[in-house]
């Protein structure tokens, strides 16, 4: 007799850039309520918000995303969901940290200063206007698994380097007024260096609303731009269209 399949584990990936003026208060609570629902992953807390991702059965994650919600000015809480057959992670972290994704530069404003948000639906249309300036905030190992046709690679291994990196090349896209373009995997990466460009002075400056994740799952492959698969910071390695496991056509696997 075939055994009966057991239920897929719901993924959860997220991030909310808003004022917290005692992380450390919101820690406990939620880490607390992160293990009594058998969850596994990780979640930063910082001044500037929240980021990470958490895994476990359907409900439990629901009931934390209620949670982090109700925290201040988390309403709008941006989230990409998943599957994956077995744990994605090996333990459940939730930590405080300076920032929630790691620039190095202070007095950048992600909460007002970002670049202004392209739909998946709509980016296609921004990527192809030869007067767009397309950029990969990711860094170079992620962006060996796959990445937007034509988009420029910076070759970072940090996300540190990228400032670094922006200011090398900004005089010459301030000359020929391109716009600036800008993606990473779930979003929080390039909005973060969307609002470092806008400090720089660029006025033209975009990013992929919910990151690759969320272009994956809204885009279907026969109209897709995206070439290759989305790394992803767990045990899965990579995504694919539909945000099913790379290399495994299992539909239950399927978002």
């Amino acid at each position: 007799m075939s055994q009966p399949h057991e239920p897929a584990i719901t993924v959860a990936a997220l991030y909310c850039f808003t004022r917290f003026n005692d992380p450390p208060a919101l820690r406990g609570p939620l880490l607390a309520l992160c293990a009594a629902q058998g969850l596994c992953g990780t979640l930063l807390l910082a001044g500037e918000g929240i980021n990470g991702t958490i895994a476990g059965r359907h409900d439990g994650v629901m009931t934390v995303i209620d949670h982090i919600r109700a925290l201040p000015g988390c309403g709008n809480l941006e989230v990409k969901y998943s599957h994956a057959l077995s744990p994605p992670f090996q333990r459940l972290k939730v930590r405080i940290k300076r920032e929630i994704v790691t620039m190095g530069v202070p007095d950048i404003d992600p909460i007002h200063g970002q670049g202004a948000y392209v739909s998946p639906y709509d980016w296609n249309r921004l990527i192809a206007d030869p007067d767009t300036v397309v950029i990969d905030t990711r860094n170079g190992f992620e962006i060996e698994h796959g990445s937007f046709a034509g988009a420029i690679d910076p070759g970072t291994t940090s996300f540190r380097e990228f400032p670094q990196w922006f200011d090398d090349q900004a005089e010459q896209w301030r000359r020929a007024g391109t716009k600036i373009a800008m993606f990473c995997t779930g979003g929080i990466r390039c909005e973060k260096a969307t609002a470092y460009a806008r400090a720089q002075g660029f006025d033209a400056v975009y990013h992929l609303k919910g990151g690759i994740l969320k272009y994956l799952e809204e885009v279907p492959p026969d109209q897709s731009q995206f070439q290759g698969s989305c790394f992803v910071f767990d045990e899965r390695v990579a995504l694919e269209h539909g945000l099913a496991i790379a290399g495994d056509s299992a539909d239950d696997e399927r978002n």
